[in-house]
């Protein structure tokens, strides 16, 4: 009988994949030997696989120019990597190797900002879309920026009163993008976004607030679906909707020329993942030359802005599995060495799923279980309505260790856990490694952060620590 964890893979999905491949029935990421780091570092571990940042960017790159070339299409394509994703330096230092824009969300954005370009990362020349609710501190960090000499600070409009502030922060003219508060889809709570200015009310708000203002120029419209760019008719409605209110805006603004399509690529969340990323983008472009040829205006310069997209797929997490709880009849439990509420919260948030695999042991016979992590929360599992399918793994032996490895994690996660932070329970947050390559295409690590110890939690919580 085929009982082995290869087996099961091997008959239900597609194996090996691009990333993933076996090498002496030990897990390889990318040619990365898991195990080799887990021997190194120890676990639980999370990692950053930086040459995947500059992978991916570069894909959606060619995506957009063979389709500019297919179409004919006359307007340039601007990639914007959204820094909420993940803010950290080796994340922006990897990114911003590949000419690429930044898409900020809060005033401390902006700080980064400012350092990118002391260190010579970011110039002038690079665009920086200010989204987000701006209050004082915001404001004025964007004027600071703007009236500093970078010209190609666009903050986008949220709400009504932002312009006003703006207009009395900086000197100077200065550009602006409205977004467009769209319609969610209907299994959400609400109908409109709580973002951006609404459909209807798009053209009478440049009427009023823009169109006679001569220090402010109109520039982008930012349209932004919060699930994302996805092939249904949700998604290419809320598009069309979007096109129509740009050609019309266009017909009495002739500075708007640019269309932000925010709202990110899918990533791979199981190895059944299928998306036709250079279909959607093809597209995508076809149905705005459409739109704007029946409307007798000249297309949009495209912008997007890929968070989840541009980092996701480089990051993972290694647990190794510590003991076996038999529950009931039915449900075993393995516990793993750390938490899904900390480490991998989206999990236990929104019940997000990532790609999960053993690292070791797939010559072995598999069994069904649960995973549990450390805290005594009741909610820190990861089981069948988080992952794809039932979670199979090699039946647990106390005396063969066995780990397990999170893939695709490299979004939100650490801002999300408090990165650094108080964990729940206390549980510490795990050592954290960077990957790359050096000149000769070989594999190099080196330590990001250790895991935390006690003293960082109790200096944290008020307490003395001798």
């Amino acid at each position: 009988m085929n009982t082995k964890y290869i087996n099961l893979i091997d008959q239900s999905f597609y194996f090996p994949t691009e990333e993933f491949k076996l090498d002496d029935n030990e897990l390889k990421f990318h040619d990365i030997d898991l195990m080799g780091l887990i021997e190194q570092y120890g676990a639980p571990l999370k990692f950053s696989y930086l040459p995947k940042i500059s992978d991916n960017i570069n894909r959606a790159k060619k995506w957009f120019a063979d389709a500019i070339e297919k179409h004919d299409y006359k307007g340039t394509y601007n990639y914007c990597y959204c820094t909420k994703s993940s803010h950290f330096k080796h994340v922006l230092d990897e990114a911003l190797k590949n000419d690429i824009h930044i898409e900020t969300s809060s005033a401390f954005d902006i700080n980064i900002v400012q350092k990118l370009k002391e260190s010579g990362k970011i110039s002038d020349k690079t665009f920086v879309l200010c989204n987000g609710f701006k209050r004082d501190q915001y404001i004025k960090n964007i004027s600071d920026l703007i009236n500093g000499g970078h010209q190609n600070c666009v903050p986008i409009i949220d709400n009504y009163e932002e312009l006003d502030l703006l207009t009395a922060g900086i000197n100077g003219d200065f550009k602006v993008g409205i977004r467009i508060a769209s319609e969610e889809e209907p299994k959400f709570e609400f109908y409109t976004s709580r973002l951006g200015i609404g459909y209807k009310n798009i053209v009478p708000f440049y009427e009023d607030q823009i169109k006679n203002n001569d220090q402010v120029e109109l520039k982008m419209l930012h349209f932004f679906i919060n699930t994302g760019i996805r092939d249904n008719a949700y998604y290419w409605n809320e598009l069309i909707k979007c096109l129509k209110v740009y050609t019309r805006l266009k017909k009495i603004c002739p500075t708007l020329d640019s269309l932000n399509i925010g709202g990110g690529f899918p990533i791979k969340n199981s190895l059944a993942f299928d998306y036709d990323y250079a279909y959607m983008v093809d597209e995508i472009l076809n149905q705005i030359k459409i739109t704007c040829d029946e409307a007798d205006v000249p297309v949009p310069h495209i912008f997007t802005e890929f968070g989840s997209f541009t980092v996701g797929e480089s990051g993972g997490a290694i647990y190794e599995v510590l003991y076996q709880k038999q529950q009931n009849d039915r449900e075993k439990w393995n516990m793993i060495n750390s938490s899904f509420i900390t480490t991998l919260p989206d999990t236990w948030a929104i019940s997000k799923r990532f790609i999960m695999l053993p690292i070791n042991r797939w010559d072995e016979e598999y069994e069904r279980v649960l995973l549990g992590g450390l805290t005594c929360d009741s909610d820190d599992y990861y089981n069948s309505e988080q992952h794809s399918n039932a979670i199979y793994l090699p039946r647990f032996k106390k005396e063969k260790p066995l780990y397990i490895g999170f893939f695709n994690t490299g979004a939100y996660q650490e801002t999300i856990g408090g990165y650094g932070g108080l964990q729940h329970c206390l549980i510490p947050q795990p050592k954290h490694i960077l990957i790359d390559k050096d000149e000769d295409g070989n594999i190099t690590t080196r330590i990001f952060n250790e895991q935390q110890k006690a003293e960082d939690l109790l200096k944290i919580l008020g307490y003395e620590y001798n």
